[in-house]
């Protein structure tokens, strides 16, 4: 970030003042960062969890005898699998993207 955005009276320096203010904005940016990442990671981590209990809601119906539910559920997982894995993929992409800068 420019000096410039922190310098509030134009004296050409930032005083004491304007230090603990540009200091609090970078502060709340560190914070916020970690809270997107956090939120990415955990997202990931249920769309994956939930990746791996999908089968297991078809396989709950059959054994309920629901078939039309199992069946409903089985044509619905294509679509289901496909969004997940863009979600994950997107995730691993940008993280990765990240660390590259």
């Amino acid at each position: 970030m420019p000096k410039a955005k922190y310098d509030l009276n134009d004296n050409g320096k930032i005083d004491p003042e304007e230090r603990e203010i540009m200091l609090e904005d970078r502060r709340r940016i560190m914070i916020d960062s970690d809270a997107k990442r956090d939120a990415q990671r955990r997202m990931a981590w249920f769309s994956l969890t939930g990746m791996l209990v999908f089968p297991f809601g078809v396989i709950f119906t059959e054994y309920m005898e629901l078939p039309q539910a199992s069946v409903m559920l089985a044509s619905m997982s294509n679509i289901y699998y496909v969004s997940i894995a863009a979600i994950v993929g997107a995730y691993y992409g940008f993280t990765n993207m990240g660390s590259s800068k």
